[in-house]
């Protein structure tokens, strides 16, 4: 037999399921909804794209329509003909003239004997600013590191080495001095 409570119960779990069912079917609806949302807007974005295109288009057919009347009324300019295309150098030199009686003169370009130039480059020697020597008279790094491991006072660390200063032969502190004063 059914007493009530149990009756209760069983109804309790009815609603439930029934509720669960009905939720479920919301769900799938909200998601159905969502999707076709989804893909309208895709096809939305897909339209927006051709139209530019199209638009692009329609423009640069209106431009070409407008150069070609703008052409047969003001310039008169035409397309190349096939008789027009030269089939080689002699043909294109047949078409030059001769210079007239009061031409101006050709344009020529300056160019440097590289006999003249002394040594083997033909770029002028680089002088270092602050020992006034030619960069290819100072010492190579491997000779100036010799002369150090000789005298004695090579900087040990990376430091050391990066906080050596060098003094140059030349008084460039007097030079600088004098001229601020």
């Amino acid at each position: 037999m059914l007493t009530r409570s149990r009756a209760r119960s069983i109804g309790w779990a009815a609603v439930l399921v029934t509720c669960f069912a009905l939720t479920l079917a919301l769900t799938f609806r909200v998601n159905a909804v969502k999707s076709q949302v989804r893909l309208t807007e895709r096809r939305i974005v897909s339209l927006k794209m051709e139209r530019g295109m199209l638009e692009t288009e329609f423009e640069t057919r209106a431009n070409q329509q407008q150069l070609r009347a703008l052409n047969e009324v003001e310039f008169g300019y035409q397309a190349p003909t096939a008789g027009q295309y030269l089939e080689s150098e002699r043909q294109l030199a047949m078409l030059g003239k001769p210079r007239g009686p009061d031409a101006p003169d050709m344009i020529r370009v300056a160019k440097a004997d590289p006999a003249q130039q002394s040594g083997d480059s033909l770029l002028p020697a680089m002088v270092n600013p602050l020992t006034g020597k030619a960069i290819a008279a100072e010492l190579p790094r491997d000779k100036v590191r010799a002369r150090e491991l000789a005298s004695g006072s090579t900087p040990d660390g990376l430091v050391e080495r990066l906080s050596h200063v060098e003094r140059s032969p030349k008084p460039v502190a007097k030079s600088l001095k004098a001229a601020l004063d």
